[in-house]
């Protein structure tokens, strides 16, 4: 019988199993050493020596469960957005800082200016699409073009005229409007500061999802040619980068800094300081005076820009730097 306020003190090799059949009842005849009733073994499980028959020791079993509590503690403090930010066979963008912070997509304040400094702020800038099975498609915007507002008489807002179609280039800035052209191609522009004021994003350099962006594009091309397309041809042009994303009318309207489907992300160019060439916009007829101004922005030497002007690249930085200014002046 063990002492009163201690456990029994046998002789060396004493030690003997016991085996003993639970009773029903909670009150249990004290077993040798520190045997005793799991607290869940059933009434009438057999019991050996210090352990249930068909249980790992105590002490393993204590480890097991603290990993698996420690386990289960911290799969509750994940939020499900940070479970899926990598799903099966999604590479996670490159542009984010960590898996945990999206701080790479560009907010409500990037949009905010005016219509020439937001054309060339975007130069650099990553444009992310995510289609319906969960793929991302991603693009470095390389060409823009501004359009003022009322005053331009080469913008769909001119003289101040308002449509159910061109609604979005009244809206806040980052608001997309969506337009079809010909009756068969969409362009895609982003309202900026000053109402009626927009950008046309016109072409892109194809950063990730190339073969998925040349799938859409052979779907969607009018004319049936064998050739396949080379990576500076899918998104060389504002409609063919809307053909490459998947973008139609149905994006019309939408947030920018605030869709789930359709995002910018901070993306800058490799040079610290890229040359940019502002050019007359291109398409542009009986805008008068506004036919000519250089208000469509590109990357200088980038191979995915869409048409290259010798004439304006043959102009001074500070010169197209004082014409920007001008215009952004006109803006205001």
């Amino acid at each position: 019988m063990p002492a009163r306020g201690g456990s029994a003190r046998l002789g060396r090799g004493s030690l003997k199993p016991v085996s003993v059949t639970l009773l029903p009842d909670t009150e249990q005849p004290p077993l040798l050493g520190r045997a005793r009733r799991p607290g869940n073994a059933r009434a009438g499980s057999l019991v050996t020596g210090y352990h249930e028959v068909g249980q790992m020791p105590a002490p393993l079993s204590r480890k097991i469960g603290q990993k698996k509590q420690r386990l289960a503690d911290s799969e509750q403090q994940q939020t499900p957005k940070e479970r899926l930010l990598s799903p099966p066979g999604l590479r996670r963008s490159i542009y984010f800082s960590s898996p945990q912070d999206r701080s790479g997509r560009l907010g409500p304040e990037f949009f905010d200016q005016p219509a020439v400094t937001l054309a060339r702020a975007f130069l650099g800038q990553v444009l992310v699409r995510r289609l319906a099975d969960g793929t991302e498609l991603r693009g470095r915007i390389v060409e823009t073009e501004a359009y003022l507002g009322p005053e331009d008489e080469a913008a769909h807002s001119r003289g101040g005229r308002q449509t159910p179609r061109n609604r979005g280039m009244f809206m806040k800035p980052g608001t997309l409007y969506v337009y079809l052209i010909y009756g068969m191609y969409f362009c895609l522009n982003v309202s900026s500061q000053g109402a009626g004021a927009c950008v046309l994003l016109r072409a892109l350099e194809p950063l990730e999802g190339l073969e998925t962006m040349r799938q859409l594009r052979n779907s969607l091309r009018k004319s049936t040619v064998g050739r396949s397309l080379k990576d500076r041809e899918l998104c060389s042009g504002p409609s063919k980068l809307c053909q490459a994303l998947a973008i139609d009318k149905s994006f019309d309207q939408r947030d920018l800094a605030q869709d789930d489907a359709v995002w910018l992300e901070n993306g800058p160019l490799e040079s610290s300081s890229p040359a940019v060439v502002a050019a007359a916009r291109i398409g542009i007829g009986h805008a008068g005076e506004w036919t000519q101004k250089p208000l469509r922005f590109y990357v200088q030497g980038s191979p995915w820009v869409s048409v290259v002007d010798r004439v304006a690249e043959q102009m001074d930085q500070p010169q197209q730097t004082a014409c920007s200014e001008g215009l952004l002046i006109v803006q205001k």
